[in-house]
């Protein structure tokens, strides 16, 4: 099918998709995206070819920068967007033509969107009358979320009269009250302050594993992500870049947007002058040679990204690092826990070493000559 010049994937027939799963061997997701794809104009496709399961009781977060298709996709699993094609499945079953009240999804958003007319009892009772549950059991549901998010005792409050993390927990309750098959989270915590969202990260992670709820959280904040989810869905452009729990996005980024994103990164760019296995070496500006673990690179003579994360190099290494370059200090911030040193070595000034608290010594200055290394495996030579 081709809408405005873009060629797209054909919409996957329900019995075709229904005979893909059954083929399957490992099916066992609760939400299940098969090669989905969304345009808004038939000329830019926001989210392409997008395969992704999620396991049931799962927190998984989709991460990215802005305009990464992060959010149209979470809008796509909601309802509030119509897939251009490809397959969405929750529970075993195709939801594509489902309207999003019958999907049993609970969802909160950045603003709340509570309702400022009706008492905190009002909102969290509302998606349960619209649904017809009787008002004893209404008054039963209302007060053991209440109580779950630690309100019990603001049933008679306006939302005007709540602090922003009240407001915050009252939305959650609201989206769970109707025990709901699944819980979507847009960027949630984004209006609190840095102290507020760090408190709030930590409630609902453990309210998450309280309930057993599956959960899916988009976010850009990858701090957040990591310290929340069970697994992370890296989005760039439109794409899953990579897929994995917090320590295998930081220790193991299969390509070089992974690990800019995902913490600190200190990159260098070069071309690769020979391989010997998991190893390879690479040519940076001046002559200088890095040895790496070859992770994604090309053939020999291509160009490379190194990534190299700031707590992985020593000031002053013994003389077993394979990486041994001299620099010099142009900058000590101190963080209580670290101090961060920027340094000019190996044709940057950008760059950057945690040295832990304690470990600072006196000859460590600006204007410093210091010796720097690294293993050569903790050195990822990935695409250019």
């Amino acid at each position: 099918m081709s809408i405005g010049g873009v060629r797209l994937k054909p919409a996957i027939t329900e019995d075709a998709a229904t005979d893909a799963l059954a083929r399957d061997p490992h099916r066992d997701a609760f939400v299940e995206f098969l090669a989905l794809e969304k345009t808004y104009d038939g000329t830019t496709v926001v989210v392409k070819d997008l395969n992704l399961k999620i396991h049931r009781g799962e927190f998984l977060t989709m991460l990215g920068p802005s305009g990464s298709g992060k959010t149209t996709t979470l809008m796509m699993l909601a309802g509030f967007e119509v897939p251009t094609s490809g397959r969405i499945y929750l529970d075993g079953q195709s939801i594509e033509a489902t309207p999003p009240h019958k999907r049993d999804i609970g969802m909160v958003f950045q603003n709340y969107a509570l309702f400022p007319h009706m008492t905190v009892e009002g909102n969290l009772a509302f998606p349960l009358e619209v649904r017809g549950v009787p008002k004893a059991e209404i008054a039963a549901k209302v007060a053991r979320a209440l109580d779950m998010v630690q309100l019990d005792g603001y049933q008679k409050r306006r939302p005007a009269q709540l602090s922003g993390g009240q407001q915050q927990r009252v939305a959650l309750a609201r989206a769970f009250v109707f025990e709901p098959k699944l819980m979507l989270m847009d960027e949630p915590l984004g209006a609190l302050d840095k102290q507020l969202r760090e408190h709030m990260q930590l409630e609902i992670k453990h309210l998450h594993r309280r309930l057993g709820l599956t959960a899916v959280y988009v976010t850009h904040d990858q701090s957040e992500a990591m310290t929340m989810s069970d697994r992370i869905a890296v989005f760039n452009q439109g794409r899953i870049q990579q897929v994995g729990d917090a320590v295998e996005l930081y220790e193991r980024p299969i390509n070089a947007f992974v690990a800019q994103f995902i913490g600190e990164n200190n990159r260098l760019r070069g071309t690769v002058t020979g391989t010997d296995g998991q190893r390879c070496r690479v040519a940076l500006a001046d002559g200088i040679s890095v040895d790496a673990l070859a992770v994604n690179i090309g053939a020999v003579g291509g160009p490379t990204t190194l990534s190299i994360r700031p707590e992985r190099v020593a000031i002053d290494p013994g003389p077993d690092v394979a990486n041994r370059f001299p620099a010099q200090v142009e900058e000590l911030i101190y963080l209580g826990d670290h101090t961060r040193v920027r340094l000019a070595a190996c044709g940057t000034d950008e760059f950057i070493v945690k040295v832990p608290a304690g470990h600072v010594h006196a000859g460590l200055a600006p204007g410093a000559e210091v010796t720097i290394g690294w293993r050569w495996q903790d050195c990822r030579a990935l695409d250019a």
